[in-house]
């Protein structure tokens, strides 16, 4: 790491960037690709609009050598991209990558866990939004039951993998999963994520009454179990842990919404084709892609993302109102990865 990290308006320092390798995905969340807006005829991107391998591996040195030490995979469903655990290698490889993770919904981790474990991938966030078999079909949007996850989770964790489980909680969706999903992966000694709802993207339908907040699903975890909050890890880190009293087991809450995280937000984006965002619900963002492909050198593109990363101010989550989140055009998550 450069013994002098980036910093923006705010002096949030770089450190994490979370690297979108594919617009595509085998799901269709309500929340993130709704079936309706992401049909069979949607035009994804054609594989000559996506960064290749190598164009992500030069550009990760270039933010390693800003800052950097913290790298995350994410889609779409990045599974679906090719030849992955090449790329995996080729990031564990940059001198500065110090911790590295990949964001999945699990449908083909059973037959990529282990070529990805030989590349050097260690950690896993599994999305999974219910145990009940139908609620999680109708969620998915494509019909896929629970049980085939449930057992790739399994089989990661024996292969060595460190997992983490994120579900994404909705009003008058799957409340009624928020216990047996704690008290499931408590058993298991895996730590469930509680992700509230969130305006990402323009297609979900999103509103304030739709969300269920942190405190509610506390309440609602505290009528079964005894919970202890637990202390930052390090600065910028995003969840807001819990364990369970006489367990080594936690919980964690994503609480973009009724409690934000803005102030200590260290994450840039690099989107599946390539443009540079600072905010999961950025507007804009820079192409460092027809940089590469018109041939800017790298003192060009570390000066482009210094200077897109100094004059950073994104307070979105405190600045938030329900005409913010229903007038502003934002990146579509699938695109620029949660």
């Amino acid at each position: 790491m450069t013994a002098h990290p980036l910093q923006d308006q705010l002096r949030r320092p770089i450190h994490d960037l979370r690297i979108s390798v594919t617009d595509r995905c085998d799901f269709r969340c309500s929340y993130c690709m709704p079936k309706e807006v992401f049909g069979e005829d949607h035009a994804f991107l054609p594989a000559s609009g996506l960064l290749t391998f190598a164009e992500i591996l030069r550009l990760t040195k270039l933010f390693v050598s800003l800052g950097v030490s913290k790298i995350r995979l994410t889609g779409g469903e990045p599974l679906m991209r090719r030849s992955l655990p090449e790329l995996v290698a080729g990031i564990r490889a940059i001198r500065g990558v110090e911790d590295m993770g990949l964001t999945t919904n699990g449908v083909l981790l059973g037959g990529q866990a282990m070529p990805l474990y030989a590349a050097g991938l260690r950690r896993l966030n599994v999305s999974l939004d219910a145990l009940e078999p139908e609620l999680f079909g109708r969620m998915n949007g494509r019909g896929y039951k629970p049980g085939a996850i449930l057992r790739h989770i399994d089989y990661a964790i024996a292969a060595g993998f460190e997992v983490k489980v994120n579900m994404v909680v909705q009003r008058g969706v799957n409340e009624s999963e928020i216990v047996p999903m704690a008290a499931y992966f408590k058993d298991r000694n895996i730590t469930l994520r509680f992700i509230e709802f969130m305006d990402a993207g323009n297609d979900n339908g999103w509103s304030y009454e739709k969300v269920v907040t942190k405190q509610e699903i506390l309440e609602r975890l505290q009528g079964t179990f005894v919970l202890e909050a637990l202390e930052h890890d390090y600065f910028g880190e995003v969840a807001q842990r819990y364990g369970y009293k006489g367990s080594q087991a936690q919980i964690g809450f994503i609480t973009s919404v009724s409690e934000s995280f803005c102030p200590s937000c260290t994450r840039a984006r690099l989107s599946s084709d390539g443009k540079l965002y600072t905010c999961l619900f950025a507007s804009d963002g820079l192409d460092l892609r027809a940089m590469l492909r018109s041939g800017a050198d790298d003192q060009h593109l570390l000066a482009a993302i210094r200077d897109v990363w100094e004059n950073r101010a994104d307070r979105y989550s405190d600045e938030r109102t329900e005409q913010t989140a229903g007038n502003r055009t934002k990146i579509g998550m699938s695109y620029i990865g949660g």
